[in-house]
């Protein structure tokens, strides 16, 4: 069985970030059922690279808006390809961060449609923020929905903190297949705060979620170990992922907090190193 599972496992890794195979023991065919785990878990991959991704989207924009100053002079990760318009109804904030038919961030990833962000004042030391997507594509995957996240300008720990509620649908390029992805994320600002550029902030961040597919495929996630985030790395540097697929559970351990696309897989005690895609 350990082979199996090693050989799904690797079978597995162009989908993304976060991946997570298990096999039937009454299976006998092996060849169909890696067939139908690594097209599930590779879109599960993706869902977890998209919310991810879409996120650092708001925060980075609220936080260039709000926290650092608005007109400030700073390094944005928006280039002139984005058109953030802001407007203040008494004590209600708007914000409409248009892509376009097609932008490329600062950080390589390619992005049109909108978001729009909506928060009221500052209460208490935090911004509660609404979010929505319209017609938002992120790197070729459709995201629909949206939900709030909670900013604190100083946490116990005295970091900005953002906790969000999500609840978002992505869809696949040629796929009728869609799914969606619920949960909490906690994202606490741990260096590179009021720096004015995105290139040295690194972020801790822990949470849960569960993501379905209209296929009846189910996968849930937990931050056992808390991941770090630098926006300057494409890749998380450290922390563990447990996923739970099947009715079997496995982690993911990011590393020691180096930026490169090392990580290992854990399943039943057994460390299966990789390179992330």
């Amino acid at each position: 069985m350990k082979n199996i599972i090693f050989k799904l496992f690797f079978t597995l890794l162009f989908g993304g970030f976060f991946l997570f195979t298990s096999c039937d023991k009454e299976d006998n065919d092996p060849k169909e059922e890696v067939n139908f785990n690594s097209d599930n878990s590779a879109r599960a991959a993706k869902m977890d690279n998209v919310a991810e991704g879409t996120f650092n989207i708001m925060e980075q924009a609220f936080v260039e808006i709000e926290v650092e100053g608005r007109g400030m002079n700073q390094l944005s990760l928006f280039p002139e390809c984005t058109e953030i318009t802001v407007s203040v109804q008494g004590n209600s904030v708007l914000v409409l961060i248009d892509f376009g038919d097609s932008c490329t961030l600062n950080n390589g990833n390619v992005v049109s449609g909108s978001i729009i962000l909506d928060y009221g004042p500052l209460v208490g030391g935090t911004y509660t923020v609404t979010y929505i997507y319209n017609d938002f594509i992120f790197n070729d995957n459709g995201v629909s929905g949206g939900g709030e996240f909670l900013y604190e300008i100083a946490n116990q720990n005295g970091n900005p903190q953002s906790t969000l509620n999500e609840s978002i649908t992505v869809s696949f390029p040629n796929s009728t297949i869609t799914g969606t992805r619920n949960g909490l994320r906690v994202s606490e600002w741990v260096e590179g705060v009021g720096s004015g550029t995105w290139l040295d902030n690194v972020y801790h961040v822990t949470g849960n979620w569960q993501t379905e597919f209209t296929n009846g495929f189910e996968r849930s996630g937990a931050v056992t170990d808390t991941l770090v985030r630098k926006l300057a790395c494409r890749y998380l540097v450290s922390g563990v992922l447990e996923v739970t697929q099947d009715g079997v559970t496995a982690a993911i351990d990011f590393g020691d907090g180096t930026c490169d696309n090392q990580a290992i897989f854990i399943f039943n005690g057994e460390e299966y190193p990789f390179i992330m895609n």
